[in-house]
């Protein structure tokens, strides 16, 4: 009697524990259900925009890249005719191609890296910091077209402040956007100017760094370089990773200054200021080659998304999750 009273004690637990852990799990999913409404809910904006919005006409450019359209005439499907002449007969294609990696090239890491010294020095705590964060961000809210009249004016070769101030220290000052050497330094100039939405983001990273860990490296006699690159900069690579992408991104993206600061929007002396998307905007609407320009938008979707994806493998290599776990 004592065993089959065992026995049926033992099926009891055994049936409780099995309840207690489907009941678990069914709180852990229904806990999961709920966390993925709220994402899409927070996402849905953006989804129905792109649905009603976006959706529709990034397939009919897609389909005009098929196409000889000039916005006035129907369309006539052609094949693959613009991307064999974007890649053989349009030698404009390659100089704004080459442009815009010359500028992401150079602009890109040096960028990045003056927002995250800026960053370290408005870290410090010194009186009137508040006031020097202010100063130094004001610069990334000012309308593009006025900011790019005002470096016209500073680059000026005779009358620019740039020129003038380089003649204090005995040097003379290039003549900018009049030289094909210059043009595009000066563009990736002005932009080192605008550092202060890059050097918010560092910031705001350089506030979660716990100071614990500042404090065991003073203890184990660490200098303030090696904190710097042993635990700074480690411990803020998703912010630095997030920002080369979309700096990567925003880079082949230039146009207005190219625009604004160029006579008609020409690309410069010697096109050395076409850029790939000012070549686009005069094929389609100066030219009115909707069809090539569309083949130059897709082209150009191919190239940020192949490098992208690179970045994104590449990242895993060096980018530091507080978690440990390689995202």
């Amino acid at each position: 009697m004592d065993s089959v009273y065992v026995k049926s004690e033992n099926k009891k637990s055994s049936k409780a524990v099995k309840k207690q852990k489907m009941e678990k799990r069914h709180f852990i999913k229904s806990l999961r259900h709920r966390e993925e409404l709220a994402g899409y809910l927070f996402i849905a904006p953006w989804i129905i925009g792109f649905l009603f919005l976006m959706l529709g006409p990034l397939l009919f450019s897609l389909y005009a890249s098929f196409t000889n359209y000039n916005i006035t005439s129907q369309m006539k499907f052609v094949g693959f005719e613009n991307y064999k002449r974007m890649f053989t007969f349009d030698e404009l294609f390659w100089t704004s191609l080459w442009n815009t990696l010359y500028y992401v090239v150079f602009s890109v890491p040096i960028t990045t890296a003056g927002a995250i010294l800026l960053a370290v020095f408005l870290n410090q705590r010194v009186p009137g910091i508040k006031w020097y964060r202010t100063l130094f961000y004001l610069p990334a809210v000012l309308s593009g077209v006025g900011v790019y009249l005002l470096w016209m004016q500073l680059l000026s070769p005779s009358t620019g402040l740039v020129n003038i101030a380089l003649s204090w220290f005995g040097i003379e000052g290039p003549a900018w956007l009049y030289s094909p050497e210059w043009t595009k330094p000066a563009l990736i100039l002005m932009k080192l100017w605008s550092v202060g939405g890059g050097m918010l983001l560092y910031l705001a990273s350089l506030q979660g760094v716990p100071k614990t860990m500042y404090e065991a490296a003073e203890i184990d006699g660490a200098g303030t370089f090696q904190k710097f690159f042993k635990i700074t900069l480690p411990m803020i690579t998703p912010v630095i990773f997030f920002d080369i992408v979309t700096s990567l991104i925003g880079g082949f993206q230039i146009f207005q200054e190219a625009y604004v600061m160029t006579e008609n929007g020409d690309g410069g002396p010697v096109n050395s200021l076409l850029f790939y998307n000012l070549h686009m905007w005069n094929n389609a609407f100066e030219m009115f080659n909707m069809g090539y320009a569309s083949s130059m938008a897709w082209m150009l979707f191919v190239i940020v998304m192949l490098l992208t994806v690179i970045n994104l493998k590449i990242g895993k290599k060096w980018v530091y999750y507080e978690g440990g776990d390689q995202k």
